[in-house]
Parts: C-alpha cells; sequence; structure tokens
C-alpha cells in the first residue's frame, strides 16, 4: 500500500536512493537537469553526478554544467554535498572550487526529507535564471575546478 510522503513514515536510505536512481534513469522531467549514480558498482548509492543544462535566455544557455552530489549516510534526512565539477559563476557557489553554499540555496537551506536530487538540481537551475545571476559573466566554456 502506498503512503503519502509527509506522513511520518521513514522510508529505509537505500530505497529511497534506489528509486531517485530509476527516476534518473528514465529521464523524469523535460531533460534540462539529469543524474545518476557515479559509479554503476556503488553499492552504497552514495556518490552521484549531475548534469544541467543552461536555460535560454541566459548567459548560462548553451552550456552544460556537470556537478558531483553526495548523499552521505543520513540522507534524505540531511541534504546532499552539491559540487559543481564544471566552472560556474553563481552566487551560491564558491568560485574557488564550485562547492554550492547550502546557505544560499533554499532547497538545501530548507531541506525536508521529501526533496531529492532532482530539486536541488532544479533549484540550481532556477538560480541561473535569477536577474542577479542572468548577466555574471562567466568563465570560458569547457573549463573545469581542480579539486
Amino acid at each position: 500500500m502506498a503512503v503519502a510522503a509527509g506522513s511520518g513514515v521513514k522510508v529505509p536510505r537505500n530505497f529511497r536512493l534506489l528509486e531517485e536512481l530509476e527516476e534518473g534513469q528514465k529521464g523524469v522531467g523535460d531533460g534540462t537537469v539529469s543524474w545518476g549514480l557515479e559509479d554503476d558498482e556503488d553499492m552504497t548509492l552514495t556518490r552521484w553526478r549531475g548534469m544541467i543544462i543552461g536555460p535560454p535566455r541566459t548567459i548560462y544557455e548553451n552550456r552544460m554544467y556537470s556537478l558531483k552530489i553526495e548523499c552521505g549516510p543520513r540522507y534524505p534526512e540531511t541534504p546532499p554535498f552539491v559540487r559543481f565539477v564544471t566552472k560556474i559563476n553563481l552566487n551560491g557557489v564558491h568560485n574557488s572550487n564550485g562547492v554550492v553554499d547550502t546557505r544560499a540555496v533554499s532547497a538545501l537551506a530548507k531541506w525536508q526529507n521529501s526533496y531529492s536530487i532532482r530539486v536541488v538540481l532544479q533549484e540550481l537551475r532556477r538560480l541561473m535564471m535569477c536577474k542577479e545571476n542572468m548577466k555574471l559573466p562567466q568563465p570560458p566554456e569547457g573549463q573545469i575546478y581542480t579539486n
């Protein structure tokens, strides 16, 4: 029997992450964000890769942004650790290493266990469309953080 989200039932971490993996493999949504395991052999379902396609009519248009996402042992009770691999100039992302500041991204700052990797990626893409980010000068295309 299906149980509604927010009903207080705690789904085991791996069941939840397997659902997210299946959703990522099926390509749920409009194709502007995608995600999957970094290594198909990762039985702990900890290390993920994400991809965001830059929104049209922004400085990010026609660019693909690669991210690393780490779902720790307390996920989904605690948010994942998110880092851009592709260099980006975006408020809330550290210029030196691409780490996403959890306080600057509402989906991470106000994390709920019903949120998912998809929600985080969609929120980051939405931030690219915000007025304060739309015109920020960007590093040359294809550059990556070295760490």
